[in-house]
């Protein structure tokens, strides 16, 4: 846990005091979700929407809907209309995902307040730089009220995406963990891979880049149903990965992605060989566990549960690739990849798309992972280079 605690003052607080004029006397749309709130948990849409100098216009939702009220990751959301607020809800994961050229009549301006949680494979990111295309072709200026990154903005681990195996769950050549945050992301996305939206990012106040979330007073809401807790999104960058197998990534539970494992594992026998490995800042405790819903539901499944006793040690990327290895080697009879379609891909292995190439799922079939994991470091200090220019704290 951290030991200091600073107040953190988000994009959309400074947008209506210190950049209003972004905003003043236009209507425009905001790319929000539940976990698009102030210091004293007002959402958004609310803030917007109770100011008088400005209207709020229409409302955009990504992946699980506005309200986040879809527990499943690939369910379609439907538009709808907000009675409170009195404005249309377009969705961004049904049959578009990028807002279409009627969506954004009449807009001044696109507003995006949007928590992401770090990782590449996260959508939220992907539906961000899809407003910012449309914006741009539509000549509408896009403003991305800043938000932490909850895992702290230092930490960078994992293979950049090979573009070959570019999707919604991964767009630019950028690791699995990438340490920014989303007004970052969305100046190097405008600039490093050429967007050209009208681009303005309201930063914030107080956020330091060694900062976890919960070292930095804001409320946390789930950003989505799965990811329930700040311990959720520490473990996720590389749990996620599990979403490319048939190993239950404890969706259904109440610790999804802390809990892993399968019918026919052997908990006890899988946790005392991860320990062996002395992963830095892990233990790995053995559960037994029954999913409610999603993979194996119904079912007792064996496995573990990750305790974090490190964050600043802890690496969760490397961590589940060796999961995923020692799960293969307990039982490669049983273990098996998932099986298109994921995440609107059709083609190409889940694995392959979450990890950003096939190499990983290769050098597990191979029987290990340690000249796969070796490479990463030449990735992570070519995208350190990449990000440097964006860095906003």
């Amino acid at each position: 846990m951290p030991t200091t605690r600073t107040t953190v003052t988000p994009g959309i607080e400074r947008l209506l005091t210190d950049e209003r004029s972004l905003v003043e006397g236009r209507k425009v749309g905001l790319l929000c979700n539940p976990a698009s709130v102030d210091t004293r948990f007002r959402h958004s849409a609310d803030v917007l929407f109770e100011d008088s100098g400005l209207t709020l216009a229409a409302i955009f939702g990504p992946q699980h809907g506005f309200r986040a009220d879809l527990q499943d990751n690939m369910i379609e959301t439907p538009h709808r209309r907000d009675d409170r607020r009195r404005v249309p809800v377009f969705s961004l994961y049904s049959d578009v995902r990028e807002p279409s050229p009627e969506m954004l009549q009449g807009l001044d301006a696109l507003v995006v307040d949007i928590q992401d949680v770090g990782t590449r494979v996260y959508t939220f990111i992907y539906t961000v730089a899809n407003c910012m295309r449309a914006a741009a072709r539509h000549g509408l200026p896009v403003i991305v009220c800043d938000r932490p990154n909850p895992i702290n903005g230092v930490d960078v681990e994992g293979n950049l995406l090979d573009e070959r195996y570019a999707s919604f769950v991964g767009q630019f050549p950028i690791p699995m963990r990438h340490g920014m945050t989303v007004g970052e992301l969305a100046r190097m996305f405008n600039t490093a891979f050429a967007i050209g939206a009208d681009l303005h990012v309201v930063s914030m106040k107080g956020w330091r880049r060694e900062m976890f979330h919960d070292g930095t007073r804001l409320p946390w809401v789930m950003p989505s149903p799965n990811i329930p807790t700040i311990d959720t999104s520490v473990v996720y960058p590389g749990a996620v990965l599990f979403e490319g197998t048939t190993l239950s990534e404890g969706r259904g539970t109440t610790r999804p992605f802390e809990l892993i494992g399968a019918p026919w594992i052997d908990g006890e026998r899988l946790a005392d060989a991860m320990n062996a490995r002395s992963l830095p800042g892990v233990h790995f405790r053995p559960a037994f566990f029954e999913p409610t819903f999603q993979k194996h539901a119904k079912q007792p499944c064996g496995g573990c549960q990750l305790h974090v006793l490190d964050r600043q040690a802890f690496r969760p990327v490397r961590t589940s690739v060796e999961l995923i290895e020692e799960f293969y080697r307990q039982d490669p009879s049983r273990f098996a990849w998932r099986e298109p379609p994921y995440e609107y891909e059709h083609d190409k292995m889940p694995i392959d798309i979450l990890s950003g190439s096939d190499q990983l799922r290769l050098a597990i079939e191979a029987g290990g992972t340690a000249d796969h994991v070796s490479r990463w470091a030449m990735h992570e200090e070519a995208f350190r280079r990449l990000r440097a220019p964006f860095l906003l704290y």
